[in-house]
């Protein structure tokens, strides 16, 4: 019987969970579907409920209006809080303005180390924006040591992807490099792909 008892509070549980999953989905569609026609007063209302709620993608577009000062007055350093929570989640999109907020000091202290620390995390993720900005640090010796091998690398997966500035920084970067550099920066490239971005030779 008790186990009978616990079925049935298991099963309705999930089915509330379900319920609930159904409905913040629903209320962040509305939200967007606001957003989209600039009714950015209803996007609000929809999305800070579930933002504050622990939703990634409520926090990341929250973030994006306290960013661009949409419907809210224009505020980096809330946005940068909205990014962090939705990037602490592993949102990529969320992780790259956080590692953009870091690079530029926008709602935060410059902090380029901090930049790197983000954006790497977006680019194992396959973020582009976040790839071709790990290659540049890695070339310029931002946040990390100078590393031409490594900024091909992540400039070469990033123009893969479909980055448009990514091919043009691999091949500045390139000229810099020497033969063996550019193999190696290569097959890294390679490597890094192939094992799903857990081995970027980093």
């Amino acid at each position: 019987m008790l186990t009978k008892l616990k079925m049935i509070a298991t099963a309705v549980l999930i089915s509330f969970s379900a319920m609930s999953f159904v409905a913040a989905a629903q209320d962040f569609d509305k939200g967007m579907t606001a957003a989209i026609i600039g009714d950015f007063a209803t996007a609000l209302k929809e999305w800070k409920p579930l933002a504050e709620q622990g939703d990634a993608s409520a926090q990341y577009s929250l973030a994006l209006m306290y960013y661009s000062g949409e419907g809210v007055v224009q505020n980096y350093k809330e946005a940068v809080k909205w990014y962090r929570l939705a990037a602490e989640q592993g949102l990529a999109r969320a992780q790259y303005n956080l590692g953009n907020a870091y690079y530029k000091g926008e709602g935060v202290v410059q902090d380029y180390k901090e930049a790197v620390k983000w954006y790497r995390l977006a680019a194992e993720q396959g973020q582009a924006g976040a790839q071709n900005n790990l290659a540049l640090m890695y070339e310029d010796g931002e946040g990390v040591v100078q590393d031409f091998a490594l900024a091909h690398m992540w400039y070469n997966i990033s123009a893969a992807i479909g980055e448009d500035k990514a091919s043009k920084n691999r091949d500045s970067v390139a000229a810099k490099m020497t033969s063996a550099d550019l193999t190696k920066a290569q097959y890294m490239a390679k490597e890094c792909v192939n094992s799903d971005y857990k081995n970027c030779g980093d």
